[in-house]
């Protein structure tokens, strides 16, 4: 079954917030009962990714299974990093955010670190620390723990760096 990576559209909208919504059951299944409440990801922050050209969709089948933000550096929350440092300081990079699956879709997380990695090999990502499943995720791809960020609401993610070789 093959997968399509693409951008999404406005007419997407709706199969998004679905998505999101069974992300969100995912989470609480597993432990993660605080982030993500029931106003985020709005429609809003969608459309703000879109903006930043850094909105796709994962289809399968004909039907959307998940959403991910992938946006261009600077990202105003890594500013500043505490209880550690970043791999690299200097170099721009790409933010990975807002990835979200439905149930039944596997093996998403890696699909996602390829696309992300063909764009950019400097690539930077933040969790909540509830969420073991993308805990997991972010540590089985390679990534270095580099210390905690502040959202602009004031809570703190656990942010990570890994940086590959640039494509010749």
């Amino acid at each position: 079954m093959a997968r399509i990576i693409r951008k999404v559209t406005l007419a997407d909208m709706a199969a998004v917030m679905s998505v999101m919504e069974a992300a969100k059951g995912i989470m609480r299944q597993s432990g993660n009962l605080s982030q993500w409440g029931d106003c985020y990801p709005s429609e809003e922050v969608i459309l703000a990714d879109i903006d930043r050209d850094g909105a796709f969709v994962i289809e399968e089948q004909g039907g959307v299974v998940a959403y991910f933000a992938c946006l261009a550096s600077p990202e105003s929350t890594y500013h500043q990093i505490f209880e550690g440092q970043w791999l690299d300081d200097t170099l721009p990079y790409h933010v990975i955010h807002r990835i979200a699956s439905v149930p039944h879709a596997h093996h998403i997380f890696s699909d996602i670190m390829d696309f992300c990695f063909a764009i950019d090999h400097n690539i930077r990502i933040d969790t909540h620390r509830d969420n073991f499943i993308m805990r997991h995720n972010i540590t089985k791809h390679g990534f270095t723990y580099c210390g905690i960020i502040y959202l602009a609401s004031g809570d703190p993610r656990l942010a990570y760096q890994k940086l590959s070789a640039p494509a010749p």
